[in-house]
């Protein structure tokens, strides 16, 4: 498989590693100032560059007919525009926040556990993320995916950094150097607490997801998320 990375950071390495390791091929590695690319080679392409870049680099891919698996956070008001595109291109597109595949578990987990805990109106739910000093968004996308994730199945309303209406869930960010990634959901009542944690150990669970999510899609059609690539859904 021809795999063009967008974005050759820490991630992009990564990724182009595990890929190597499983017998493809790294055709075009893309940054900001890179303006010649051979679409014709490409048979899937993986996004993990900037806010900013993300949706010119997954319309760019759309229109030349390249399955797409974005991994970028910060960008998301233009999601819409994506699926839009996707639909009328008929191409194919996969977003998530995290692909690890442990964290999409423990996102079928939290939403699970939000499910049970609806009724029991004396707990409050709060979450904490930690990142490494270099993670440029706040709160992360995988703790807003786990916010909405709970809001679909509770009465919660939203979502607030730091501090929260009585309503809404309140995400606490960290930033500390190295870490890769910790994120914890609390239930608290006056007599107890409910808590389920992943702790990310380093960034080769992401890379791994998201090559795992660019060999499902090719040959595919049609705007798709983790819970298609492990069968979740």
């Amino acid at each position: 498989m021809n795999i063009a990375l967008f974005g050759y950071g820490k991630m992009g390495k990564m990724i182009e590693q595990i890929a190597l390791n499983r017998n493809h091929t790294i055709v075009e590695k893309i940054d900001l100032d890179t303006t010649d690319i051979d679409y014709s080679k490409i048979d899937v392409a993986i996004d993990f560059s900037m806010p900013n870049a993300a949706f010119s680099n997954i319309k760019s891919c759309l229109e030349h007919n390249i399955p797409i698996i974005c991994g970028t956070t910060g960008w998301l008001k233009d999601y819409d525009k994506a699926v839009s595109l996707c639909k009328e291109k008929n191409g194919a597109f996969i977003y998530a926040s995290n692909y690890s595949l442990g964290v999409n578990l423990f996102f079928e987990l939290n939403s699970y556990l939000a499910k049970m805990m609806k009724q029991l109106k004396e707990y409050n739910v709060s979450m904490e993320e930690i990142h490494h000093t270099q993670k440029l968004d706040a709160p992360s996308g995988t703790a807003i995916t786990l916010a909405e994730g709970i809001i679909e199945e509770t009465d919660y309303s939203g979502w607030q950094l730091d501090t929260a209406n009585e309503n809404e869930i309140a995400i606490t960010a960290k930033r500390i150097a190295d870490v890769p990634g910790t994120h914890t959901v609390s239930y608290d009542s006056a007599v107890d607490s409910i808590e389920i944690k992943h702790t990310a150990h380093n960034r080769e669970g992401f890379a791994l997801g998201a090559v795992v999510a660019a060999e499902w899609i090719v040959g595919k059609k049609g705007v798709f998320s983790m819970k298609d690539v492990l069968n979740l859904s």
